[in-house]
């Protein structure tokens, strides 16, 4: 009785080892390949629905959550480039649509941002976004200066478009003082022009815009050039700067030509998420970018050529080993 006893604790033992062998994950989060901490719930902060960000961004979330095992992702809109880049430094989401102009200020701890803010990376980046100063066609604006004293739209607080509303204020010699400025996401300042309560808009986004869109189908626009000379100065001062030609093409009602400047539009991610996993999220979104196209035209800039064209910051271990092996 005692021999079968101690064969019977001999055999639950050995159980026990051979299930823990077995076992996918343990406590601390480390899968059966070695790799720590993958993140199941992925989310993706984009922009305001009615910008380029938020269809891409969903896009991104759909094919991660589809074509990767162990992920579920979500795309959902914020208030854009600086505040996703503060939002992923604190942790509060793994991927992030900016501007990458905002993603060097950040790693820097300059211009917007008063301390360094460096807790992400680089995946890729996508199109140029253009800064477009939208006005109705009769609302006499035809340049940056006769903004002065007007009711103007400058991007949600802490996004990417109120820095350069800022920074082309001030290559004109202006403040945010020197206009009535009022801070609101692109749809919400289309309607408002649409409506009469502001005259004109800074918006930073792929072309055309959605909110931008819509409002050229109910009224004649107009986009604002910036000058030559404040081109230049613009680019000296700012590297990611280039310049930007918009035809009549653009929009329905926009009859001309507009020249301003853009930046490009960059995907970041949290640099704590996993090597082995920002790689086979990265993979699945180069093997179906078909999805990106039919997402938005703007999904048609993205190639592996173009990918890390303009990029400002660092890439993720994951990100450069994808694009090391193509």
């Amino acid at each position: 009785m005692k021999k079968f006893s101690l064969f019977f604790i001999l055999f639950l033992l050995l159980g026990v080892v051979l299930a823990a062998c077995g076992s996918d994950s343990d406590d601390s989060g480390e899968s059966a390949d070695g790799s720590e901490d993958w993140v199941e719930n992925v989310t993706i902060l984009t922009g305001g629905e009615a910008g380029v960000y938020f269809p891409l961004g969903v896009a991104m979330a759909e094919i991660m959550d589809e074509h990767v095992d162990d992920v579920s992702a979500t795309g959902i809109a914020s208030g854009a480039s600086v505040v996703n880049s503060n939002e992923l430094n604190d942790g509060q989401a793994e991927f992030a649509l900016i501007q990458n102009d905002v993603a060097y200020y950040a790693h820097e701890g300059t211009h917007m941002f008063d301390e360094v803010v460096d807790g992400f990376s680089g995946v890729f980046t996508i199109y140029p976004e253009t800064i477009q100063i939208v006005t109705l066609a009769d609302s006499g604006i035809e340049t940056v200066e006769d903004l002065e004293g007007k009711r103007v739209a400058v991007g949600d607080v802490g996004s990417g478009t109120e820095a350069n509303a800022e920074q082309i204020l001030a290559a004109h010699d202006m403040t945010f003082d020197d206009i009535s400025a009022e801070w609101m996401d692109f749809g919400d300042a289309s309607t408002n022009i649409q409506d009469g309560n502001i005259d004109a808009a800074f918006v930073t986004a792929g072309t055309p815009t959605g909110s931008i869109q819509e409002l050229a189908a109910s009224a004649d626009v107009s986009i604002v050039s910036i000058s030559e000379d404040k081109i230049a100065q613009l680019e000296e001062d700012y590297p990611y700067y280039t310049r930007e030609d918009l035809d009549a093409d653009t929009y329905e009602s926009f009859d001309g030509t507009a020249t301003t400047v853009a930046v490009q539009a960059m995907l970041i991610v949290r640099d704590d998420l996993p090597e082995d996993e920002v790689y086979e999220l990265t993979k699945s979104i180069f093997d179906n970018l078909d999805s990106m196209q039919n997402a938005h035209e703007r999904g048609n800039d993205l190639t592996l050529d173009t990918a890390q064209s303009g990029m400002s910051i660092d890439l993720h271990p994951g990100a450069q080993r994808y694009f090391d092996e193509q």
